[in-house]
């Protein structure tokens, strides 16, 4: 039995002093795990912005916002991946509710 796919929103930041080349790829890395694993509804690329705090001394970091669809387990597995990749600053994931 499938099991149903519920929506969820990250928010990622990246590590704003990457080239544009290294941005890209980071953002198509995530991208391209949440299709493997899931719908992907949309990608809004934020851009630099200023960090309400500095983390790991920098003052600006690249923010990218992205909707999907997945199973309930998904979003851990996404979040270790966050967690082991340096060039993410900060992640979110949460449950859009409907």
């Amino acid at each position: 039995m499938e099991q149903k796919k519920l929506h969820y929103e990250t928010l990622f930041i990246i590590n704003a002093t990457l080239d544009e080349e290294a941005t890209k790829a980071v953002v198509d890395k995530f991208t391209g795990i949440i299709t493997e694993n899931g719908e992907l509804e949309s990608v809004n690329e934020w851009g630099k912005r200023h960090l309400a705090y500095p983390i790991e001394d920098m003052e600006e970091g690249y923010y990218v916002l992205v909707r999907f669809f997945a199973t309930s387990d998904f979003p851990a597995e996404l979040d270790r991946r966050f967690n082991i990749d340096g060039n993410v600053l900060r992640s979110i994931i949460v449950k859009v509710e409907e």
